[in-house]
């Protein structure tokens, strides 16, 4: 039987998950779409296809989330707090926190009113260079962040901010820290010199895995992206997704990544052996055919 490569050291809480079968190796083949941004010459965009064409959805609040702490399932990915990006970030927080019905937030009396934003505190966070500088994310409370609602609480498990938006209409991109209305998607943008000497800017869309969160991702008890109980979603993620993709790359470039998916939509799923398909989502495609004979 040929070895699995894990991905993870062998000791690690990553590997272990994978071992059990709670999550499939995160190594594994991917389809890239690259293209010129349509308004702006000197701006490339790459995107992983066999991401956004995936069948994934966040399984938060349902059984579906084991969490990345055993011992605190029922909270998600959401036991660290959220890092805010900018000013912009923390100022449409304090706007959503200012109109959000208390009757969405369990945890709304565990703010101190002597604060001017008593749901944020100071941390650190790694600069583009990897030193730690002074950065702000959202209060842990009990053991996760204060917008993280537990079982028991009128409006379910999950984020009070996510729950209040879905409710009543609210653009979850901008009510929701911009890390965690990203998930799973995850944009890398960096400058780079062409091979005619001219600086262009590339914006990379692909799976946010456990990678992605550095070298603490390995010691998440599970993790989401590669479980197969979180692809049964009906359509892709660049359909579910729409908002968050026009978000993270502009209308226009958004309708040149939809174009080309729709194009390849019947293709991939009449031979899907014929793409790099998430295996994730191929292994949730499977379970659905045994259930239906």
């Amino acid at each position: 039987m040929p070895r699995v490569n894990l991905g993870f050291p062998s000791n690690s809480a990553a590997a272990a998950s994978i071992a059990r079968g709670d999550e499939l190796p995160h190594d594994f083949p991917r389809e890239w779409f690259e293209f010129t941004h349509p308004e702006d010459p000197l701006h490339q965009i790459s995107i992983d296809l066999t991401w956004v064409e995936s069948t994934y959805a966040c399984g938060f609040g349902t059984s579906r989330c084991r969490g990345i702490d055993a011992a605190l399932p029922e909270v998600g990915c959401c036991t660290h707090g959220a890092f805010l990006s900018d000013e912009q970030d923390r100022s449409q927080l304090f706007d959503a926190v200012q109109r959000m019905p208390k009757r969405f937030w369990q945890y709304h009396q565990d703010v101190g009113a002597e604060e001017l934003e008593p749901w944020l505190e100071w941390d650190e966070l790694d600069n583009d260079e990897g030193e730690p500088e002074p950065a702000l994310k959202t209060k842990i409370v009990h053991g996760a962040c204060i917008f993280a609602n537990r079982h028991g609480w009128p409006t379910g498990a999950g984020c009070a901010l996510h729950q209040w938006a879905l409710a009543e209409g609210e653009d979850l991109t901008v009510v929701k820290p911009e890390v965690c209305w990203q998930l799973p998607l995850r944009r890398l943008e960096a400058y780079e010199e062409r091979a005619d000497g001219q600086e262009i800017l590339r914006t990379t869309i692909t799976e946010y895995e456990r990678r992605g969160w550095g070298n603490g991702g390995e010691d998440f008890d599970w993790y989401c992206t590669t479980d197969a109980r979180c692809h049964a979603n009906a359509e892709p993620i660049w359909r579910s997704h729409e908002a968050e993709l026009r978000a993270l790359l502009g209308d226009s470039a958004y309708a040149v990544l939809a174009q080309h998916c729709q194009a390849r939509e019947q293709m991939v799923n009449a031979h899907p052996q014929a793409f790099a398909r998430h295996p994730a989502s191929l292994k949730a495609q499977t379970y659905s055919q045994d259930r239906a004979q």
